[in-house]
């Protein structure tokens, strides 16, 4: 048996069509088996409800009088971009107030538009002979603008690695807060209510497909940016009338430490037109498997942990290294439910029929890294190689006069095998001054907690290292934590001054 779009349209039309979510389907299917699933379901509805960073706003203002062609435009501070015509201007959610910094941002200024409120319009310009006005400040609500499309490249990814931090110290990323030591795991998604996790095949999902989005009907424009459906994870470039959302399902939130975002409700409907449509949306959690990643390695290819699957991390621990782990979600599952649920709801009201693709999107496709022609500066590039050291049992008054020399502010100290154990700093000799009874050896002294990096780490995460803890220079190692040089601020300083940022 078999079923058509059209046959499913006049069902809804009808008020006739059996609707139910993703989130129930697995039971219906266990309950009257495949057949009868296609017999009995003529739409599964999806949904999911997150942090989507890649998502904003094409707004409309219209023309002011005398005219302006707005190069710059500020909305409440948050620079939007302007290269497109005379007053239109892209909003992105990700981008920070002027003033406010992570504290509002373009996903703010969407939720204040559609939550009815006012919003400060600046901008500037050159002037021109047909655009004279230079500059422009006024306050515009959503209903001011003449058009106010979403239109986000990159939305409802099919699928999240869960994250997990193992250094010593709090992460903070997109993922969330990853406390250290992996002192819990971060996860997103929606898991059995996922649109693409449903339609893994992309069938019935891509462009011209009609959607839930942010509350309003919407539309999948095609595949989002960075898709990469053949290993899991796809992603949908969507859109929708700004002014027909909800506040509800379009919020602002700042990760800290991170960013701006904006969370997004979008929800697929899926026909269930064959057996193949039944099978992929009887998935369940249990059945969707993702791995947890370790978030404090500073690298595109951070090592996966454990492989796990929905069910594991909404059970709220996961095993790691023997000890149960907590997890937390950084996505609302109750809302990707209610999407789905509301979702249902307009299909079998008739308020929404459905459509199928008006072409395929590619399955197999994989996303590519970013194409580099050459490498930023490694710590080997810039790093002092003739570190001054001195071993742990040698006298303070050892390590002092090699300070007192002034060809550096850092001793290495090293173990009897020649592996590093310790720093010496100036600091650490003048304080030893004062108690010259307690202090009589370098291990009386030395700082035994050391940052360290590596010879090929990139410059950029070393310097961070020296910001984050307020330390002035870093030992390099090897793999056997010999040290090969030192790399210092003034090392740092250098590099800016050769313009190798």
């Amino acid at each position: 048996m078999e079923k058509t779009i059209e046959l499913i349209n006049e069902r809804i039309r009808d008020g006739n069509a059996v609707v139910v979510t993703a989130e129930r389907m697995p039971g219906v299917v266990a309950e009257l088996g495949e057949e009868g699933a296609l017999a009995e379901v003529d739409v599964v509805t999806t949904g999911t409800f997150g942090a989507m960073c890649s998502s904003g706003a094409f707004l409309n203002f219209g023309h002011a009088d005398p005219p302006i062609r707005m190069e710059r435009v500020w909305l409440n501070d948050v620079e939007a971009y302007g290269g497109l015509a005379a007053v239109d201007a892209y909003i992105g959610a990700t981008q920070q107030s002027e003033t406010r910094r992570d504290q509002y941002g373009g996903a703010h200024v969407i939720e204040d538009l559609v939550s009815g409120r006012r919003v400060e319009l600046r901008g500037s310009s050159r002037g021109t002979d047909c655009y004279p006005r230079r500059t422009i400040r006024t306050e515009l609500g959503l209903e001011d603008l003449n058009q106010a499309v979403m239109l986000n490249p990159r939305n409802a990814y099919q699928r999240y690695n869960a994250a997990v931090n193992t250094t010593d110290r709090v992460l903070h990323t997109y993922m969330g807060m990853l406390l250290p030591n992996h002192g819990n795991i971060s996860y997103s998604g929606a898991g059995v209510l996922n649109p693409l996790s449903n339609d893994p095949s992309l069938r019935f999902i891509g462009p011209g497909v009609p959607i839930f989005l942010g509350g309003a009907e919407g539309m999948v424009v095609g595949e989002g940016t960075q898709a990469s459906p053949a290993g899991g994870f796809g992603t949908l470039m969507v859109s929708g009338d700004l002014k027909q959302m909800k506040p509800e399902y379009l919020r602002a939130a700042t990760m800290h430490g991170y960013g701006v975002t904006l969370y997004v409700g979008v929800g697929v409907p899926i026909p269930v037109l064959d057996l193949e449509a039944v099978r992929a949306t009887a998935v369940t959690d249990a059945e969707i498997e993702v791995d947890v990643v370790d978030y404090g390695v500073p690298s595109r290819g951070r090592p996966a942990l454990k492989r796990v699957s929905y069910a594991d991390l909404r059970s709220g621990h996961v095993e790691l290294d023997g000890e149960e782990v907590p997890t937390s979600p950084l996505s609302s599952f109750r809302m990707a439910r209610q999407v789905a649920s509301v979702l249902a709801e307009r299909v079998a009201s008739g308020e929404m029929t459905l459509a199928l693709p008006t072409r395929r999107m590619d399955a197999t496709k994989a996303a590519r890294p970013m194409r580099e022609t050459g490498q930023g500066p490694r710590v080997r590039d810039i790093m002092d190689r003739t570190p001054v050291s001195i071993t742990v049992d040698q006298p303070v008054t050892a390590a002092a006069a090699k300070l007192l020399r002034g060809e550096t502010n850092h001793l290495v100290v090293l173990d009897a095998d020649g592996r590093l154990t310790g720093v010496v700093t100036t600091f650490d000799i003048s304080k030893a001054v004062l108690r010259p009874e307690k202090a009589k050896s370098v291990a009386d002294v030395m700082s035994r907690r050391v940052v360290t990096t590596t010879a090929d780490e990139a410059v950029d995460i070393a310097a961070q290292k020296l910001e984050r803890n307020n330390i002035s220079a870093l030992p390099v190692v090897d793999g056997d934590r010999r040290v090969v040089g030192m790399l210092t601020g003034t090392n740092l300083s250098k590099l800016i001054g050769r313009g190798r940022k």
